[in-house]
């Protein structure tokens, strides 16, 4: 460090740093100059802002198929920033649609700004484990109803063309780990409305209303085990409305296979009147650019 950190080191780093930071209309009409191509394989324009609109939505009641049963799941698996599975899903975009090398694959985290490489890699950790497919690891899940195991990401896909909303199903402590922003991110992408479990890690509960995901948590004594399910039935989410409360307790219908159901109590996790507003809002995203654009 000494032989490398000398004081001539800083006047040449901050020397342009004014003209980098300034404000005012030539630094303004520098940004929109940048452009990002669809071959860039590091940041691309994430779709969060699709179909942005100055109204915020209203809040309705659910109706979702299961798309995965976990009797837990840290935060770290469903993202995790390690180096990236070659021969997986993942790695997808970039070999078929963008001729990128294996040996360049990098990690998840070094392309964290490139929503199409994130989003096939939330649930993708080798280490999950899902109960709607007994006795295999890893990002697989069992399209309903056909059964057909597939890839979570293409069965995300095939579900987004059905017009199926999704639900994930989840044990205690679901969230813990790392790489939590990207895990909430890439829930919300593959068309998650609302998560399901025993307990949330704190932030990651957060996070998820922060991407517009609903947390419901089961009341105690109650979970995947003692309910019996088995990812085939359908989950309607009843009591939700514009008079949504922090906290207020609502309940969800189950329905079988063969047609049997049964409602359960849960409590919603949006616990404070601002996680509200961010989720009637869509996500912590669209709740601020709408506050930007009304204050001019």
């Amino acid at each position: 460090m000494q032989s490398a950190l000398k004081p001539e080191v800083f006047p040449n780093c901050t020397a342009t740093l004014p003209i980098k930071i300034r404000s005012g209309t030539k630094s303004r009409q520098t940004w929109p100059r940048l452009r990002v191509g669809r071959g860039e394989t590091y940041i691309q324009e994430p779709p969060f802002f699709d179909g942005f609109g100055m109204e915020a939505g209203s809040i309705s009641e659910i109706s979702a198929h299961d798309r995965w049963e976990c009797s837990a799941i840290r935060d770290d698996r469903p993202h995790f920033a390690g180096r990236r599975d070659q021969a997986g899903l993942a790695g997808g975009p970039l070999p078929r649609r963008e001729g990128v090398e294996q040996a360049d694959f990098n990690s998840y985290g070094s392309r964290r700004g490139n929503d199409r490489v994130m989003t096939r890699g939330t649930f993708a950790n080798v280490r999950i484990k899902n109960l709607m497919v007994p006795g295999t690891e890893g990002g697989v899940t069992s399209h309903q109803p056909d059964g057909e195991a597939m890839d979570i990401y293409d069965a995300a896909v095939k579900y987004r063309d059905e017009g199926t909303p999704l639900v994930v199903v989840g044990g205690k402590e679901y969230g813990t780990g790392s790489s939590r922003d990207w895990a909430a991110k890439g829930t919300r992408l593959l068309g998650v409305r609302a998560v399901i479990c025993e307990s949330f890690e704190r932030i990651h509960r957060s996070n998820l209303i922060g991407m517009g995901v609903l947390p419901l948590q089961f009341h105690d004594g109650i979970g995947v085990s003692s309910l019996r399910l088995n990812g085939s039935e359908t989950h309607d989410v009843l009591g939700l409305d514009d008079e949504l409360k922090a906290q207020q307790e609502l309940t969800v219908r189950i329905t079988r296979a063969d047609g049997a159901s049964e409602v359960v109590p849960v409590r919603c996790r949006i616990d404070t009147d601002i996680e509200i507003e961010y989720y009637r809002h869509g996500g912590i995203l669209s709740y601020v650019l709408r506050q930007l654009v009304a204050k001019g």
